[in-house]
């Protein structure tokens, strides 16, 4: 081999492992922006409730940025932004008493949270019908099913009457999917078809 081409083939190897480490640092970089935070309690209520992680890590994403104390404008709390009247409703069907605070225990959150993104999707058959219930309230979401102006199935949204909703849907889905391209792949998955 000559110097000169031994010196090409160095230069070469330099410039693929500066691309292959650059991909690395951003997948990592993209990790820490899209965190599996509270992992325990994602794996274990999901698998007890049947509700994808990913669709969870989203909805704590979405929700509360994994910001276990906050608290919005409207009373939602924790890192799933439970209402304290949907967390006691909850606690009634799950079969325990509900202790002010105990909403504020990421575990109890997850769980709750879980819980609910588990009925909901047991109600409407739809993930991203589930996702408007979660942030609209279920009620809300059969009214919208029942109007052929929002459904045409009763079971799949058309339209989304409010925006915030609308939004909503649309922010959960896009980081499910970031969520699936780190973490999970598309065969993976642990969504229902």
């Amino acid at each position: 081999m000559t110097l000169k081409k031994g010196r090409t083939a160095i230069i070469a190897f330099i410039i693929i492992c500066i691309i292959v480490a650059g991909y690395f640092l951003v997948i990592e970089i993209k990790k820490s922006r899209y965190p599996k935070e509270y992992e325990e309690y994602v794996v274990k209520y999901s698998n007890e409730c049947n509700v994808p992680q990913e669709i969870v890590y989203a909805v704590i994403y979405c929700e509360s940025g994994f910001n276990k104390d906050a608290v919005s404008p409207d009373g939602a709390i924790g890192l799933m932004q439970i209402i304290p009247d949907t967390y006691d409703w909850l606690s009634r069907i799950i079969g325990e008493s509900y202790a002010e605070g105990d909403i504020y225990i990421p575990e109890n959150n997850i769980k709750y949270g879980v819980s609910y993104l588990a009925y909901l999707y047991k109600r409407f058959g739809n993930w991203d019908t589930a996702v408007a219930g979660y942030n609209a309230g279920h009620g809300k979401v059969s009214e919208w099913l029942s109007d052929s102006r929002y459904s045409d199935d009763g079971v799949i949204l058309k339209k989304i009457p409010y925006k915030e909703t609308d939004n909503y849907v649309v922010k959960v889905k896009k980081v499910k999917k970031i969520y699936i391209e780190l973490y999970f792949n598309e065969n993976t998955s642990s969504e229902r078809k």
